[in-house]
């Protein structure tokens, strides 16, 4: 019996070691991983620069307070900065706690322009995280229930719909802000058409009533759409960028990125995070970084990923049952016209890891570090398991 509270349906199946996008289970049989931690192994398992980057830190230093500066840190914030073309980073733990900064700043933003309950427009299908806040914001209400009371302070509108967004603010003049994902991912990779329509759709309402737009990227970002960042697709800069998942590559740590006079809202004592950007988990975002510019990852990541939704689109794109293949960069989603999460142990019993989300759509988002090689694999292995499924023959 285990003693770990029963937060997910686990699938029965443990992992003892991995290689490149490869794990191996505690009686040695391989599965290719389509997973990867939901977007967080972007340089696969047991990659020997992060390794030994992480090792020698071990060595040196694990963790000092945010009561000091931290090199680490400061070293980490610069290059998001820099690739980001933002100002300032806050560093927290995860994608949830990101977003909670992000709330907490848009508030304090709102306060100081003397609005006395700020309003956060939110959208349906959207996730961004688990704590009451970040609940509410989140589109779902099967993760909301039995959580009620909610948080105040948010309106949701249907995503990619700007109209929708132009009626709350000619009916809500204490919105201060827009949380949205550029790509959603917990929704079902689902892209706005076009994307650069949309986001500058956004910028444009979000200046005109002096908003802040504020993109959560923790599953977008960090090269897993083939760019740093989503939004980079688009020449639409936010105000603040939440970031999290493949930041890390597997070691716990998030962002909360701004500019502007985003950047300068938190003072001493609004905000802050015990453990937050310590060293260890600031250099296993830096080597990530290095690593992916070094190895040509973005590039790879955009190429490989367009091959791999067009073999999908050959190979089962005109099966009847399948709605859509779509996707950006290794974050690629199969939409069908049926529920299908069944689908997750016939895969585990092939040797592959796939993920369903919405009840109907297969996620995939693989490690960036996938070869050409696994990619085939990989579209051969869910085609096939499509195929079955669709025409009632699925056994795992």
């Amino acid at each position: 019996m285990s003693h770990v509270m029963n937060t997910y349906g686990r699938l029965p199946v443990t992992f003892s070691h991995g290689q490149g996008a490869w794990l191996l289970d505690t009686d040695g049989k391989r599965y290719l991983d389509a997973v990867a931690g939901v977007a967080v192994n972007g340089l696969g398992h047991a990659h020997p620069r992060l390794v030994q980057a992480i090792s020698e830190q071990a060595a040196r230093l694990i963790h000092v307070s945010n009561l000091y500066r931290v090199a680490e840190q400061e070293a980490l914030a610069d290059l998001l900065c820099e690739r980001a073309g933002m100002d300032a980073v806050f560093f927290s733990n995860s994608g949830a706690e990101a977003n909670e900064g992000a709330i907490k700043l848009a508030r304090l933003h709102g306060h100081g322009r003397g609005i006395e309950s700020p309003a956060i427009i939110v959208m349906e299908r959207s996730f961004h995280g688990r704590t009451m806040a970040t609940l509410t914001a989140t589109g779902n209400p099967k993760a909301q229930a039995g959580f009620e009371p909610l948080v105040p302070g948010f309106i949701r509108v249907p995503y990619d719909d700007l109209d929708a967004v132009r009626r709350v603010a000619a009916e809500h003049p204490n919105v201060v802000a827009i949380l949205v994902e550029p790509i959603q991912g917990e929704g079902g990779i689902r892209i706005p058409a076009p994307l650069p329509a949309y986001l500058q759709g956004l910028r444009e309402i979000c200046d005109d009533h002096g908003w802040l737009l504020m993109l959560d990227e923790v599953q977008t970002g960090i090269g897993r759409t083939g760019r740093w960042f989503g939004f980079q697709h688009t020449p639409v800069l936010p105000d603040v960028l939440t970031l999290a998942k493949g930041l890390g590559s597997g070691v716990p740590v998030g962002a909360l990125v701004a500019r502007g006079a985003a950047a300068t809202t938190f003072s001493p004592g609004k905000h802050g995070s015990t453990f937050g950007g310590n060293p260890l988990a600031c250099v296993a975002g830096l080597t990530t970084l290095q690593v992916m510019h070094d190895d040509g990852l973005l590039a790879h990541a955009q190429n490989l990923g367009g091959w791999i939704v067009e073999a999908f689109r050959d190979r089962i794109g005109g099966l009847p049952g399948v709605k859509q293949v779509r996707g950006l960069g290794l974050m690629i989603g199969i939409e069908l016209d049926r529920p299908c999460p069944e689908l997750v142990k016939v895969a585990l019993g092939r040797g592959m890891l796939i993920n369903v989300t919405q009840d109907s759509i297969i996620r995939l988002v693989p490690p960036l570090v996938l070869t050409a090689d696994d990619a085939r694999e990989l579209v051969d292995g869910v085609s096939t398991i499509v195929n079955e499924f669709l025409a009632g023959r699925s056994a795992a």
